[in-house]
C-alpha cells in the first residue's frame, strides 16, 4: 500500500489556516471521546423519563455533526494551495487493493450477519420481574454495560425518520472529518508517514471517539475506521467510504422495535 500522491506534503500547504486545523485535529483525537461519552450518558440518564430523549439526541447529533463539518470545511476553504482531490472531495481514481477488498468484504458479511442477529430478538432481555434493580446512588443508565449503541436504535416511526437522516450524516461527516480532513492534517504535519500509518491513525481516532460504547465498541468502530481509511486512501475518494458508512449505520432501521429490549423503549 503506497501513499496517496494527493495528500499534502507540507504543513505549510494550510497557510494561515493551519492553527485551526491543528486544534481541530487534536479535539478530533483527544477531545471528541469525551465530549461523546458525556452526551451519550446523559442521554441514557434521559431515557427512562423523558419520552422524547430519543428525538432530541438525534436532533442534537445532527447539529453537532453538521456543524463541525462545516467549521473544518470553512478551515479548507481557507487554506491557499490544497485542493479538493487532497481532501478526497472527488471521484474514485483507483480500485481498494485485494486486501482492503476483502476485509470490506468480511464487513458486509458481518453486516449481514449482525441484522440477522438483531431481527432474530437477541438483544431481548430477560423479562421485567428478573432484570437487576437499580441500587442507591447508581448511575441511571438505561441500558446494561456494553448496551450503550442498543439505547440510540430508534423505535418509534418518528424516530426511525431521524434516525435515517442520523445515518446519512454520520456517513458523510464522520468521513468528511476522520478520513479526509484528520489524515490531510496529519499528512501535512508528518509527511513522512507512511499509509499504514495513516490507517492506524484514522482506526485508533474513530475508535476512541466511541468511547461510550465500552472496550468492545471502540475496538469494533476502530476495525472499521481502519478499514475505511484504507479504502479512502488507495481509492483517493470519500465517496466509497461514505456510502459503506452510511449503509452500516442504516442497517439497524431493519431492525423492528420488538427485537430490541423493553428497558430500552
Amino acid at each position: 500500500m503506497s501513499a496517496p500522491p494527493e495528500l499534502p506534503a507540507d504543513f505549510a500547504d494550510f497557510g494561515p489556516a493551519q492553527i485551526a486545523a491543528a486544534l481541530i485535529a487534536v479535539f478530533l483525537v483527544a477531545g471528541e471521546p469525551f465530549v461523546g461519552y458525556a452526551l451519550h450518558r446523559r442521554f441514557e440518564g434521559r431515557l427512562r423519563t423523558d419520552p422524547l430523549a430519543r428525538r432530541s439526541f438525534y436532533r442534537r447529533l445532527l447539529v453537532l455533526e453538521w456543524g463541525l463539518s462545516l467549521v473544518t470545511l470553512v478551515v479548507w476553504l481557507a487554506a491557499p494551495g490544497v485542493s479538493a482531490a487532497q481532501v478526497g472531495l472527488g471521484p474514485p481514481r483507483a480500485w481498494p487493493g485485494l486486501l482492503t477488498g476483502l476485509a470490506v468484504l468480511a464487513v458486509a458479511v458481518l453486516v449481514v450477519v449482525s441484522v440477522r442477529a438483531l431481527r432474530s430478538g437477541a438483544l431481548v432481555g430477560p423479562p421485567p420481574e428478573v432484570v437487576r434493580p437499580q441500587v442507591p446512588g447508581e448511575p441511571r443508565h438505561a441500558e446494561p454495560p456494553g448496551q450503550a449503541t442498543v439505547a440510540l436504535l430508534p423505535r418509534t416511526r418518528s424516530e426511525r425518520h431521524l434516525f435515517a437522516l442520523v445515518g446519512i450524516t454520520a456517513g458523510i461527516c464522520e468521513e468528511w472529518l476522520y478520513r479526509g480532513f484528520l489524515l490531510a492534517v496529519v499528512a501535512a504535519l508528518a509527511p513522512g508517514l507512511p499509509t499504514a500509518g495513516l490507517v492506524v491513525l484514522a482506526a485508533v481516532a474513530f475508535g476512541l471517539a466511541h468511547a461510550y460504547q465500552g472496550l468492545s465498541g471502540v475496538l469494533t468502530t476502530g476495525v472499521l475506521g481502519g478499514v475505511l481509511a484504507a479504502v479512502y486512501l488507495q481509492t483517493g475518494s470519500l465517496l466509497l467510504p461514505v456510502l459503506l458508512h452510511a449503509v452500516i449505520d442504516l442497517r439497524f432501521l431493519l431492525v423492528p422495535s420488538s427485537a430490541l429490549p423493553a428497558a430500552a423503549r
